[in-house]
């Protein structure tokens, strides 16, 4: 499908203005639908759709391992796209326990919840003791600059990268939601079969509650960000076990939780 249109705009340079063309991600409503039922509504990125669907599916425990979809169908519309979600018995029940009616904008990941207990929901702590190296995070975070198609086209968009300890980044998935990006990175590591245990998520964006939950729901121990955390997120990933490593730029960054992940020098006499 189609990520990204051209535009027309007027371009100011050196002090004169010059007609000038950009290519803009395309952003577009997409809906999960289970069962032929509507269950959430997203604004994405029209790429990627079905690795989306099982990655929401699994970091929204509607489903506990891709076995039980039992089919995927992406349908475009005049207004729209709807990802339609098979599921299997088991997995339908689960769902009217965890039920959603979503249509938010692209910067929240937990909008038209329908309960407070749901959006802080209890989340089983990460068992995962893979570690990196202090150079890795840096080694981390210049790949995935380097791997963002897209957004080395339309500067607009986020991305979630899993990267491996001896294999380096091995993959990246784009959208311009940073929770979309996640899930669809989710959903594409579960149909392939990798342990995400193994390695690390990596972002582009900040860190807030619904990131943290959807990295613990995959089993993933070490979330590294570009940006900061909200407090909520460091609360939450000290609870899930979760190594949080943000402000990561360059050779630096901040470690706020579970340091034990990672190895540098003298570490242990500041954590």
């Amino acid at each position: 499908m189609k990520t990204h249109s051209t535009s027309s705009a007027v371009s100011y340079r050196d002090g004169r203005f010059s007609p000038s063309s950009l290519k803009l991600a395309d952003e577009v409503p997409v809906a999960v639908s289970y069962n032929g039922s509507t269950h959430a509504v997203l604004m994405a990125t029209p790429s990627d759709l079905e690795d989306m669907a099982v990655g929401f599916s699994l970091s929204e425990a509607i489903v506990t391992v891709p076995g039980e979809i039992e089919d995927i169908a992406v349908v475009e519309l005049d207004n729209g796209i709807d990802v339609q979600v098979r599921l299997a018995t088991d997995a339908t029940e689960r769902l009217r326990e965890r039920r959603r009616s979503i249509a938010g904008p692209v910067g929240c990941g937990l909008c038209g919840i329908e309960s407070l207990d749901a959006a802080m929901r209890e989340i089983r702590p990460v068992a995962a003791e893979t570690r990196l190296r202090a150079e890795d995070v840096g080694d981390a975070v210049r790949a995935m600059g380097k791997a963002q198609a897209l957004n080395l086209q339309t500067r607009s968009v986020h991305a979630a990268g899993w990267y491996h300890p001896e294999k380096g980044l091995t993959a990246i998935r784009e959208d311009v939601g940073r929770h979309n990006a996640l899930d669809k990175l989710i959903g594409a590591m579960s149909r392939s079969g990798t342990d995400v245990s193994g390695g690390a998520f990596v972002m582009t964006s900040r860190l807030s509650i619904e990131l943290i939950q959807k990295t613990a729901a995959a089993g993933c121990g070490i979330l590294i960000a570009v940006s900061a955390p909200t407090a909520l997120a460091v609360s939450e990933a000290h609870g899930a076990n979760i190594t949080l490593v943000a402000c990561a730029r360059g050779d630096s960054f901040e470690l706020f939780t579970h340091p034990h992940r990672i190895i540098g020098r003298n570490l242990q006499d500041v954590a």
